[in-house]
């Protein structure tokens, strides 16, 4: 079999991960799955992807594999822990192209590429900007990082999950502009929620507000993709609360490595804490809004 017929392989089937198979699976792509979760996985299967339960099996199936765990820990672990890809690839095996979609610490991301023997796996860093809702119909925009000839392997799964893409240099670079997008996507939500909560107390009905919003100098897309979840109290999740915590905790870790204060993240982080102390961690992180409501004078 062609390197080009076989499967793709994602490690990781939550949101986007599954989002992905469905992009792949849509340009012809046979997909295989493989999570710790089963539960995860079984619903995966929905998809019309396959499933297998050990990183051994997914490795024997495929040569590319999308990497779309939660944080950089596990990255590390998939890639070149005991059991990883590395250890489990056949001493005479053809060198898999791996495209990480997760969003990660940049300065160990960049560190683990420095690492790889290219000979052994070729690493491309591809973190998405766009909820998994957006990635599944292709809007989602790639942040790319790695070494240019892996980037050229990894082509034809790039272009069936984000078609939309830049190139932004040496693995590492995709992730710091991810944070730098997140912390400004982050704050956007925050400002919608806050401003859908004053208009409220004023009086105004906030559907109403929300599409006067949407005429003024003050739009955003963040407010047609998250206001109506926002006015409906939809908040199954397209990115979750612990997602973007785990994100900004990031941001406030590599900012502070540059002696660089953030007080807008500092605040958003405040608030999004404040979701999980109310059991609120696997919700749209448009439930932003709902600590915002919390925070009353009296």
């Amino acid at each position: 079999m062609t390197e080009q017929r076989r499967p793709v392989g994602v490690i990781g089937t939550g949101l986007m991960g599954t989002a992905c198979a469905r992009r792949l699976l849509a340009a012809g792509h046979e997909v295989v799955g493989h999570d710790v979760d089963a539960q995860k996985l079984g619903k995966f299967r929905e998809t019309g992807a396959d499933g297998v339960r050990s990183l051994a099996e997914l490795m024997q199936a495929c040569r590319r594999i999308v990497l779309a765990v939660f944080n950089t820990d596990q990255v590390e672990d998939i890639v070149e822990g005991p059991q990883g890809l590395i250890q489990t690839l056949a001493p005479d095996a053809a060198p898999p192209v791996v495209v990480c979609i997760s969003t990660c610490d940049p300065d160990r991301i960049a560190a683990l590429a420095t690492r790889i023997p290219a000979e052994r796996l070729r690493f491309v860093e591809a973190p998405i900007s766009g909820t998994s809702a957006q990635t599944a119909r292709g809007e989602g925009l790639g942040l790319i990082g790695g070494d240019p000839v892996a980037v050229e392997d990894a082509r034809a799964v790039l272009d069936a999950i984000c078609p939309r893409r830049h190139y932004l240099g040496a693995a590492g670079n995709g992730g710091r502009a991810k944070l730098a997008i997140n912390l400004i996507l982050g704050v956007n939500r925050a400002a919608l929620a806050e401003g859908l909560v004053f208009a409220e107390r004023m009086g105004l009905a906030p559907a109403n507000f929300l599409a006067v919003a949407r005429d003024s100098a003050a739009y955003s897309q963040i407010m047609d993709i998250k206001g109506g979840k926002m006015l409906a109290g939809d908040f199954s999740p397209h990115g979750t609360i612990t997602q973007t915590l785990k994100d900004f905790r990031l941001m406030l870790e590599q900012a502070a490595r540059q002696g660089q204060q953030l007080p807008l993240a500092q605040t958003y982080a405040d608030l999004v804490q404040g979701c999980v102390a109310h059991d609120e961690s696997d919700l749209d992180n448009s439930a932003v809004i709902q600590e915002i409501r919390r925070r009353r004078t009296a």
